[in-house]
């Protein structure tokens, strides 16, 4: 009899428990449409000067780049973008009562509109539905601060006339201390903990596989290229991520029926 393969390897980790916390990256999103950040046609591969928009302090000080972020944002393809199989194989390991939770590098909102429980979604760089005051706090419906663009390059708060931007974290940032609370309880309180679609680099969330790795979880990264955590993973699997997860998640669920 052959060995078993790696998906089948992977399948039956996640076939043997309830509690299974996911993490994914850009790599999940872009077969929906929507561009990475570093793979080789990734925004600052195509573009390393765009980084600079993604500064704090930059944005906040020069309007010219917040005019040129408010435009960006409108065009962001996530406004038109669909689920992906990758996403809806995700919602269906969730529905079968498996996922612990799901900690998302992702602003684009997808996991959700698959039908993922939204109380298990943890959105740790933000999203780019809502738009928040840097002054004030209020937050808005990005639809409704966007419609303004017609007439105002860079919209401000209509509360207390403070700049706004979308509502993501941006270099020089911290993570909201409660979003990164419930990351870490994830990833402290799983028996698999798989990266998908995430180039492993970006601390502290990188540091959720190392959380997961010390209390006993097995580690899966699903990714084309390499990270720093395939030589601790129990299993590294390098397909596309749009064909290979609904496969691993399909089979994982028909073992435990």
């Amino acid at each position: 009899m052959p060995p078993p393969s790696r998906h089948t390897e992977v399948a039956a980790l996640l076939g043997q428990t309830d509690r299974v916390t996911v993490l994914t990256g850009a790599g999940i999103s872009t077969d929906s449409g929507i561009p990475d950040f570093r793979g080789p046609r990734g925004v600052w591969t195509v573009n390393p000067a765009a980084a600079a928009m993604f500064d704090i302090d930059t944005y906040m000080a020069d309007v010219n780049v917040r005019r040129e972020v408010w435009l960006m944002r409108r065009a962001h393809p996530a406004w038109t973008a669909s689920p992906n199989a990758a996403h809806y194989a995700l919602t269906e390991l969730d529905r079968a009562g498996r996922l612990r939770a799901l900690v998302t590098q992702n602003v684009d909102g997808l996991h959700q509109a698959a039908g993922i429980d939204p109380r298990r979604v943890i959105e740790v760089h933000g999203t780019i539905h809502w738009v928040v005051c840097m002054s004030c706090g209020l937050r808005t419906a990005s639809p409704e601060v966007l419609a303004r663009l017609d007439e105002e390059s860079d919209p401000h708060c209509l509360e207390c006339g403070g700049i706004q931007k979308a509502d993501t974290i941006s270099f020089g940032q911290r993570l909201k201390p409660e979003v990164l609370e419930a990351a870490v309880e994830a990833a402290e309180d799983c028996d698999v903990f798989v990266a998908v679609g995430t180039s492993l680099t970006v601390h502290p969330v990188a540091g959720l596989c190392d959380l997961a790795l010390e209390c006993g979880a097995r580690l899966i990264v699903i990714n084309a290229d390499p990270t720093p955590y395939d030589g601790v993973a129990a299993a590294v699997l390098r397909e596309p991520i749009g064909e290979i997860l609904p496969e691993i998640v399909k089979e994982s669920l028909a073992r435990r029926t």
